[in-house]
C-alpha cells in the first residue's frame, strides 16, 4: 500500500468519526422529538430506540396546543433575516474600502478590527448594555440587530475573499466610465456571491441560536426569540418536556435546510475566501 492510499484511508476514516460525533447529538433529538417528556426525565438524552414508546403526540402539540412557540419561532426568523442581510451589505462596503482604496490610517483601522475579533463578547456585554440603555433602544429588535450589523470577523473575511479579485476590473470599470458605485454594485457585488452564501450561513447560525444578548435586553415576551421561548419552558413551577425536545427538534431544520440548500457556495466561499492572506 502506497503513501497515498494509506493517506486518503486515514482521512476518510478520521472524518467518518467525525461525521458521527456531529450526527450523534441530532440523532438523540430526533428520536427523543418522538417520546413523551417523562420519558426524557427518566432516562434522559440517550440513544435508545423504543418503538412502542414512540410517537406522533409531540408535534401534534407542537402543531395545534395553546403556547407560543411559533411567535418566538417567526421573530427569530425575522430577526434573522434582517441580521444577515444588514450585516453582509454593511460589511461587505466596509471589506471594499479596506481592499480597493487606499487611505490614511487604513492598516491602523484594520489592526482595530482584528483586535475586535480577539476580544471575547462577554467583556463588551456590560457597556454594550449600557450603551443600550442610555440609547432608549431596551426591549427593541434594534438593540439586537446594531450592534453585530459591522461584524469583525464578517470584514475579515470579505477583505480576504476581495484580495484574490483582480484590481484591474475596477480599473477597467473606470475606464469605461462607472462611477464607484456602480463599479462597486454591477461589478463587485455579483463577483461575491460565494462569500456572500459563507457568511450568511454562518451569521445566520449565530443569529438563529443568539441567547444573552436577546435574553438581557428583551422583557417583553411576545417579543422572545426561540432560545428564550425554549428556556421559559423550564421553571420552578413546572417544565415542558414535550414541547421543549419537539421544539428544539424542529428549531434545527431551517438552519439545516439553509446549509443544504447554499453547501455548494458555502464552500466555494470559504475556499476562494482563503487564496488570498
Amino acid at each position: 500500500m502506497n503513501t497515498g492510499t494509506l493517506r486518503k484511508i486515514l482521512l476518510f476514516a478520521f472524518f467518518s468519526v467525525l461525521c458521527l460525533l456531529i450526527l450523534v447529538p441530532f440523532y438523540a433529538v430526533t428520536i427523543a422529538s418522538f417520546k413523551p417528556g417523562e420519558d426524557l426525565i427518566r432516562y434522559g438524552l440517550n440513544l435508545r430506540f423504543d418503538l412502542s414508546a414512540m410517537s406522533l403526540d409531540n408535534f401534534v402539540f407542537l402543531f395545534t396546543g395553546e403556547h407560543a412557540y411559533f411567535t418566538w419561532f417567526f421573530n427569530s426568523l425575522l430577526l434573522t433575516v434582517v441580521q444577515v442581510v444588514l450585516t453582509l451589505l454593511v460589511s461587505a462596503t466596509v471589506a471594499y474600502g479596506f481592499s480597493a482604496y487606499e487611505f490614511r490610517g487604513k492598516n491602523l483601522l484594520f489592526v482595530c478590527v482584528l483586535l475586535i475579533m480577539m476580544v471575547p463578547f462577554e467583556i463588551l456585554l456590560l457597556p454594550l448594555y449600557t450603551l443600550t440603555f442610555n440609547m432608549g433602544l431596551m426591549n427593541s429588535y434594534s438593540a439586537i440587530i446594531l450592534p453585530g450589523v459591522a461584524g469583525a470577523a464578517t470584514i475579515f473575511f470579505f477583505r480576504q475573499y476581495l484580495r484574490g479579485i483582480p484590481k484591474e476590473m475596477i480599473a477597467a470599470g473606470r475606464v469605461d466610465g462607472a462611477n464607484e458605485y456602480a463599479i462597486y454594485v454591477r461589478l463587485i457585488l455579483p463577483v461575491m456571491k460565494p462569500s456572500f452564501a459563507a457568511m450568511a450561513i454562518l451569521n445566520g447560525m449565530n443569529s438563529w441560536n443568539n441567547f444573552l444578548w436577546p435574553f438581557m435586553v428583551l422583557s417583553d415576551e411576545n417579543k422572545y426569540t426561540l432560545p428564550i421561548g425554549l428556556k421559559t419552558l423550564l421553571t420552578p413551577y413546572g417544565n415542558n418536556y414535550d414541547l421543549l425536545i419537539v421544539g428544539s427538534f424542529f428549531s434545527i431544520l431551517p438552519i439545516l435546510a439553509l446549509f443544504l440548500g447554499f453547501q455548494k457556495y458555502f464552500i466555494d466561499g470559504m475556499t476562494a475566501g482563503a487564496v488570498k492572506g
